[in-house]
């Protein structure tokens, strides 16, 4: 094929004061790098959006350098080789990266694992398959420690990694899933798609009463994707010796330092339920990957794991709306994009 001389990428042009909007983006032409020794050029095909890239959007020091303004974004992508300076990779391959946010990207070669699209679709190597899956299942059976027999409970279930965890743990004997979203289509999809036992929209009503509705003899296991009121919740349904696996924020990821709301208030009550509550970054487990490879993508195989993506459509200059929608909640599944 031929390699254009320009293509279009992603800027963040400001930084977002809350929730992120059109403006705090910028799609701009750049020349297509010409890549050096031991790097590939991709063509990006399908790329992700993730929550923890609204955190890199602000200038705080964190787990991960943030974004620069006026620099192109990064994140999880898949793409088509299209010139190769690296021993191994060949023009065609298709390899995931983490170059995306742009039409095309220089990519280290030791950075770039090549995936194979006739075992599973591209975007599944960004989804069930990919970063969010391998954080699910490390979160759920290595963090919080799960085992046969336990009541689980994930919140933003309905998510890219909530709809992993809820499953792994049905497969894995739970005694009972509970999942909470947030629209009654996305309960719906996890009770009578995912085969969760239970779920409630946090919508509806107090969280803490549905959590306790939905889990009349407590759990075990809380894996965490929102924060704020569910993790106050899950505290007090807890039973003892409880295990909590801390994945992310996402309710107060858009609120700065003077409107955080204050809490959990009760987190006192850990102490007497003796419970475990660990945080845990998805790259401090990556020898968990090829266990998770093999069983997850057995399940999928066989169709005892079941999945949804929200793809938008239109390249990389939709990819703003698409995180926008993403941080909205109004995605089911993984929110991608293609090229």
């Amino acid at each position: 094929m031929t390699v254009p001389s320009t293509a279009l990428e992603i800027r963040l042009a400001s930084r977002p004061q809350g929730l992120p909007t059109p403006e705090n983006f910028e799609l701009a032409e750049a020349p297509v790098p010409t890549p050096g020794p031991g790097q590939l050029l991709v063509r990006n095909l399908v790329m992700s959006v993730d929550p923890y890239m609204r955190g890199r959007m602000n200038d705080v020091k964190s787990y991960v350098p943030p974004f620069q303004v006026g620099q192109a974004l990064d994140g999880g992508a898949v793409g088509e080789v299209v010139a190769s300076n690296a021993e191994g990779f060949a023009v065609g391959d298709k390899v995931l990266h983490g170059l995306g946010w742009r039409e095309y990207a220089a990519v280290d070669a030791e950075h770039a694992v090549r995936v194979d699209p006739d075992l599973a679709p591209l975007g599944a190597y960004l989804g069930v398959l990919g970063m969010p899956g391998l954080t699910a299942y490390a979160g759920l059976l290595e963090v919080a420690a799960f085992k046969e027999g336990d009541v689980v409970f994930v919140s933003g279930a309905a998510g890219a990694v909530g709809q992993v965890v809820g499953q792994v743990a049905r497969l894995r004997g739970a005694k009972r899933v509970i999942g909470s979203a947030g629209t009654a289509e996305k309960v719906k999809y996890l009770v009578e798609e995912l085969g969760f036992d239970t779920a409630f929209n946090y919508r509806d009503g107090d969280v803490p009463e549905l959590l306790r509705s939905a889990a009349p003899e407590g759990i075990d296991v809380y894996f965490d994707n929102v924060g704020g009121p569910h993790l106050e919740a899950a505290l007090d349904v807890f039973n003892p010796y409880g295990r909590a696996a801390l994945c992310g924020a996402i309710s107060v990821y858009n609120e700065s330092a003077s409107t955080l709301p204050p809490g959990p208030r009760n987190l006192g009550v850990a102490v007497g339920k003796q419970l475990t509550l660990r945080g845990f970054l998805v790259r401090d487990h990556a020898h968990l990957r090829d266990r998770f490879v093999q069983e997850v993508g057995g399940w999928i195989a066989d169709g005892s794991l079941r999945y949804t993506e929200t793809v938008t459509e239109g390249g990389v200059a939709k990819a703003p709306e698409a995180f926008i929608g993403m941080l909205k909640g109004e995605n089911t599944g993984k929110a991608l994009v293609t090229f």
